[in-house]
């Protein structure tokens, strides 16, 4: 039996601080669960009262003759402790503490909450809370709602975790009046000590649950959901918002790396990688919700568009288009199937547009076609209310034509959101339906970006030769043994060295500290050659004036110095400058960018893009949180914009993926070994045609104490 049984399956509850009063907390907590016909015995603990809501009550938890599995705390934050502390000598499994006063109002409440963790963990109970809405388990062999709110969900098969209790109201109002059937409702409230990550696993395991809801406004553990959510997702969908999307909470990073990754993206590579689905409003988690609950996960992006009225049929195809799904070529014998009942003016190509007469058999006849078209791996309906034929019936036309598809079969009633009383038959058909076709095709392309994932393999965390973490641990340490009090930049040489422990290739350089040796090293390289500035006080060499390009003799070399010295004396006066790195000109290939900074919530992120001076311009990059498997490196070089550079583009020979591909993985590799690194900027990466190896020609390494930022 699962240690969270129980919180969400108790056979008995006992309501600390139940209440006469109907408008309290706590008499709207012990209502609920009569009013629920909770399948168990109730105990309402209250020491001024024999009888609370004609039942009799307890002057403690001690008092109560039978065992209690579940004790929901609804009294003063003062008093908390002590009542769960009785709890636990009854013998007690698992708390809800309603009550609000703890870390969410400073220190003395930090305080108080992790005292009640304390007692919790020491009798064995689950927590949920405190501050939280409460628990609602609609299974009827449960019935338990040990929630104030005041009106209960459907039932249903859709399990939501909310980190707020005051949005939880309203999302319990909401999915009723969407009739989305709930199994299970929890309202975590400050994660004291049952988290996210638990009741994902419990739901996992669940029979009565096939889809999971998400309100985050921050991850205990993301390492952990990680590794569930890959893991459930594959089984049941995950649908998430995730509050905090604006940059205000980032911390300020000077490496282009640490700037393009910033939290919210490292959010979003996290659930990109575990399949969760993320939406941006709660709008939009009920509206994927709403499909994913009653159809099939779509297998591809090909969509046909069903519509009465010319205007919202192209509405949907631009809509399903900007959102990545591509309109579906219909099969021959589905165009002629169309004519043979179709008016001559209705259009028989994709979008459908049977004109405003079409009537009710003209949907069921069409949608059929459309359904059975193996072109075709999901359809939307669209129904403007005309004089002559009335929503009821097409309502019921969609039910038949979509009888026995295994295809998604989305409709969309004009101005009509959710599955209004006169369309109840759409709900008890299993159709959702939408109000404007923007919302039904972004629905779809949500689920069809999930239907691809799950389609594909997991992947593997390859092992890459040539590592040598041992060697790598040594450089970091003795960088970090030159008494520097808090994080810097690692020099040229050292950080020369911590490549060169994990293979990671990069253009051959020489340090000179005067003109003269300048020209020298130059010479002994071979034209053409490069400057760079030698700066400890310097990020980005391009931004003072740090770079020379294209030098030919050595009398240019010598020159470049003069002007590289005067540029950062100009540019950023108390900058130290030691001097300039030499290195061979390199001519050709695409220029990318390869990175890694450490999240404080998410740890090490891998970043990968277009890059060169206008990265931060371009913004053309991809996020994974490390470690990468192949399949994750493969999508990020996919999946930018400028990936037609690296594949031929205009028929220009194929670049070295692969080689690309491996820097990644060394990259991921160097971020998992060496904690202390905290930002690592490859920028630019030549990637060349053919099978020559990639070649980093400028790169940063920041180092910190392992938990600084």
């Amino acid at each position: 039996m699962s240690a969270l049984e129980p919180l969400l399956k108790p056979r008995s509850v006992a309501v600390i601080g139940a209440s006469r009063r109907r408008d309290s907390i706590g008499g709207a907590i012990l209502h609920n669960l009569i009013e629920q016909g909770f399948q168990g015995p109730v105990y309402p603990v209250n020491p001024n009262a024999t009888h609370v809501q004609s039942i009799a009550a307890y002057p403690s938890v001690g008092a109560i003759t039978g065992p209690v599995d579940l004790g929901v705390i609804v009294i003063p934050a003062e008093h908390v402790l002590e009542a769960a502390t009785s709890c636990g000598e009854k013998g007690v499994k698992a708390l809800i503490v309603i009550s609000a006063g703890f870390k969410e109002t400073g220190e003395e409440g930090r305080k108080r909450e992790r005292a009640l963790v304390e007692v919790a963990r020491r009798y064995g109970m689950r927590l949920v809370g405190p501050n939280c809405l409460g628990i609602v388990n609609t299974d009827p062999n449960v019935s338990l709602n040990a929630t104030f709110a005041p009106v209960a969900p459907p039932a249903g098969r859709v399990a939501f975790s909310s980190q707020s209790g005051a949005l939880g109201l309203a999302i319990l109002d909401y999915a009723r009046g969407l009739h989305l059937g709930i199994s299970q409702f929890v309202s975590v409230g400050n994660k004291a000590e049952v988290s996210g990550n638990d009741l994902i696993e419990f739901w996992e395991n669940d029979p009565g649950t096939d889809l999971i809801l998400l309100y985050l406004e921050s991850f205990g553990n993301p390492h952990k959901f990680t590794q569930l959510a890959r893991r459930v997702a594959r089984v049941k969908p995950i649908i998430a918002v995730k509050s905090g999307r604006t940059p205000g909470g980032s911390r300020a990073a000077s490496s282009h790396t640490g700037s393009l990754a910033a939290s919210d993206a490292a959010v979003d590579a996290l659930f990109r990688q575990s399949g969760v689905i993320r939406t941006d409003t709660i709008e939009e988690l009920f509206d994927t919700a709403m499909l994913l609950a009653s159809q099939p996960v779509p297998l591809g992006p090909n969509v046909a568009i069903l519509t009465n009225a010319g205007g919202p049929g192209i509405m949907a195809a631009d809509a399903c288009e900007s959102a990545g799904l591509s309109l579906a070529t219909l099969e021959q014998k589905t165009a002629k199937g169309l004519k043979s009942f179709l008016p001559a003016e209705a259009s028989l190509r994709n979008p459908v547009d049977m004109i405003a007469s079409a009537d009710a058999p003209s949907y069921e006849k069409s949608l059929r076609l459309l359904a059975q078209d193996k072109n075709v791996d999901a359809v939307i309906v669209i129904f403007v209310p005309p004089l002559v034929t009335g929503a009821e019936e097409v309502a019921r036309a969609i039910l038949a034509g979509a009888s026995g598809s295994k295809k998604p079969i989305l409709s969309c009633f004009m101005g009509s959101h959710g599955v209004p009383e006169s369309l109840r038959s759409l709900h008890e058909g299993h159709i959702p339906s939408y109000a404007f076709p923007e919302s039904a095709a972004q629905t779809l392309a949500r689920a069809v970006g999930y239907g691809l994932w799950r389609a594909k393999g997991p992947g593997k965390v390859p092992a890459v030769e040539g590592i040598g973490t041992d060697r790598g641990r040594d450089v970091i340490a003795r960088a970090l043994s030159n008494g520097k009090p808090g994080p810097h930049w690692m020099d040229a040489e050292t950080m020369n060295e911590l490549f060169q422990a994990y293979g990671i290739r990069t253009n051959r350089s020489r340090p000179a500290g005067n003109r003269g040796e300048a020209a020298s090293v130059a010479k002994s390289i071979g034209f053409p050659i490069v400057l760079k500035v030698r700066s400890p006080d310097v990020v980005h060499k391009t931004e003072v004036g740090g770079v020379r390009l294209r030098l030919g003799s050595e009398e240019e070399v010598a020159r470049a110095f003069d002007a590289v010295r005067t540029a950062l004396a100009r540019e950023k006066p108390n900058a130290r400058f030691e001097g300039v790195t030499v290195e061979p000109m390199v001519l050709g290939g695409v220029e990318t960018i390869a990175g890694m900074t450490r999240d404080p919530s998410f740890g090490p992120v891998v970043l990968f893009g277009l890059g060169g001076i206008a990265v931060e311009l371009l913004r053309d990059v991809s996020l994974r949180v490390a470690p990468l498997t192949d399949r994750d490196a493969e999508e990020m070089v996919r999946e930018i914009r400028g990936f037609p550079l690296l594949d031929g583009y205009r028929g220009a020979p194929r670049s070295n993926v692969p080689a690309l591909l491996d820097l990644l993985h060394r990259v991921s590799r160097l971020a998992i070994d060496q904690p202390e690194v905290q930002e690592l900027d490859l920028n630019p990466v030549a990637v060349f045609q053919g099978e020559a190896p990639c070649v980093i020609l400028d790169a940063r390494v920041r180092l910190g104490r392992e938990g600084t930022a």
